[in-house]
């Protein structure tokens, strides 16, 4: 079956009242991917790095049998976001954003994957998401994540 997954790969730095952790690995892409990973294949990722993208994170998607023909690495630094949860954890308030990279990010489709028949867009700007859905060959089902912006 496969899916084709576009959206964010980033940086995160995360506190709650119990710990802290700086540079771990978030953003919308990469979660569906790995969630996914564990019910179908192949998954097809399409987003974008800056330099400073661990090699470690890049191994985990590959262990997970994700197919990173779409990830771009660009010159710059990855997506970077920080939040601090509260006790209750589904209160949360963002402390900062740094879309670096991201911030130009212009989801391009390598032309196998414009067939794909099961899309999910993850949290990305609209217009990028209609960028992407304009790239594709009639799919059968798209899933968007329409949360607002991080």
């Amino acid at each position: 079956m496969g899916l084709l997954v576009v959206g964010s790969l980033g940086l995160d730095t995360v506190t709650t009242p119990f710990d802290k952790v700086e540079g771990a690995l978030g953003g919308s892409a990469v979660y569906i991917s790995l969630a996914a990973s564990y019910f179908t294949a192949p998954i097809h990722l399409v987003g974008v790095v800056g330099e400073d993208f661990p090699s470690k994170y890049i191994n985990l998607l590959e262990e997970h049998s994700i197919l990173l023909e779409g990830l771009q690495i660009e010159k710059g630094k990855t997506f970077r976001w920080s939040g601090k949860y509260h006790y209750d954890l589904n209160v949360r308030d963002t402390l900062f954003t740094e879309l670096n990279v991201f911030e130009k990010f212009n989801p391009i489709i390598p032309d196998k994957l414009k067939k794909s028949k099961f899309v999910c867009l993850g949290n990305i700007d609209p217009t990028l998401q209609l960028r992407v859905l304009d790239q594709l060959d009639n799919p059968r089902f798209i899933v968007c994540d329409t949360m607002n912006y991080w």
